[in-house]
């Protein structure tokens, strides 16, 4: 019995074969850091968290991919792979030249499609009609970082804007038939357990196809960093065992046909202020099983449709 949706087990039954991610530093910026929305960004952000070796705004999207092919093809002989756009917020730009940058990459050969990560209040209709298109003749992702749905964490985190900017942007993808991801934090300051399983429903609501979940990891530097050891009784860090059944809690909560691709991030423990748990994802994702088995759980049994 599959106790909850898996995205590589989903991703191979939509493309027919096995692919892997390669991240890419399209040296994009954010509106929340350069003056549209604000200057600071959100108080936990440092995007050197998650972005490869082989990631920088000096190499073209093509030399990133090209050198990504050659650091996984090592392992994976014969892989396929799609452009993940992921550092800051991807569809933010004149449209010419998100097409350009869209494009070069899929003219890298073995990419199979792209991976867009952004920010809900970047998704202008006119680059809605250009992926709508696109969509048509290559695998597509749009992921929206969404973070929270409650709109008092949001301000919390300076995030930039409300939940309802991110239900408005999350229809209008997904009603050009693309497939809509999205992304949460658990454990964000000022959410309590009740907050986050309502958060469960919410985000059901939406019409997600795929989620990641991600634990709160306090960086080395960030607002938030400092905010914890200024006050840590603002701030409830889950022990990995602890966070394992909140993750459970949550998944029961969900739709039970939404896709889970994640549960945890890994930032490098250069960087890491708290918590370390000293656990790789697969690690992670072995324990989040074997406490599924334990608990008999699986994904939407709490499940409420609104």
């Amino acid at each position: 019995m599959e106790h909850y949706n898996e995205f590589g087990t989903w991703l191979k039954g939509r493309v027919g074969c096995k692919v892997q991610k390669i991240s890419v530093n399209a040296g994009f910026t954010c509106p929340n850091r350069d003056g549209s929305v604000g200057v600071n960004g959100c108080t936990y952000c440092n995007n050197q968290t998650f972005n490869p070796a082989y990631c920088a705004t000096e190499k073209s999207v093509t030399q990133q991919l090209v050198e990504g092919k050659a650091f996984f093809g090592k392992k994976y002989p014969g892989m396929k792979y799609l452009a993940y756009f992921q550092a800051y917020t991807n569809t933010y730009g004149e449209l010419s030249h998100l097409i350009s940058l869209y494009e070069e990459a899929l003219a890298v050969p073995d990419v199979i499609g792209i991976v867009i990560g952004t920010r809900p209040d970047c998704m202008p209709d006119a680059l809605l009609d250009y992926l709508e298109q696109l969509n048509r003749r290559t695998f597509l992702i749009v992921e929206y970082g969404i973070e929270s749905m409650d709109d008092a964490t949001l301000l919390r985190i300076n995030r930039g804007h409300y939940h309802s900017v991110t239900a408005d942007a999350v229809a209008r993808t997904a009603n050009r038939g693309i497939v809509t991801g999205g992304h949460v934090i658990l454990g964000l300051p000022g959410e309590t357990y009740d907050m986050m399983m309502h958060e469960a429903a919410q985000l059901s609501s939406l019409p997600l196809t795929t989620l990641k979940l991600h634990q709160l990891q306090l960086i080395k530097g960030t607002r938030m960093a400092d905010e914890y050891f200024a006050c840590p009784s603002d701030f409830h860090l889950y022990t990995a065992d602890e966070y394992i059944d909140l993750v459970i809690d949550f998944i029961e909560r969900l739709r039970p046909d939404m896709i889970l691709e994640r549960f945890v991030s890994q930032s490098p423990a250069s960087l890491l202020a708290v918590p370390g748990w000293g656990l790789k994802n697969y690690e992670f994702v072995d324990k989040v099983h074997k406490r599924m088995q334990e608990r008999n759980a699986r994904q939407g049994r709490l499940y409420v449709e609104a």
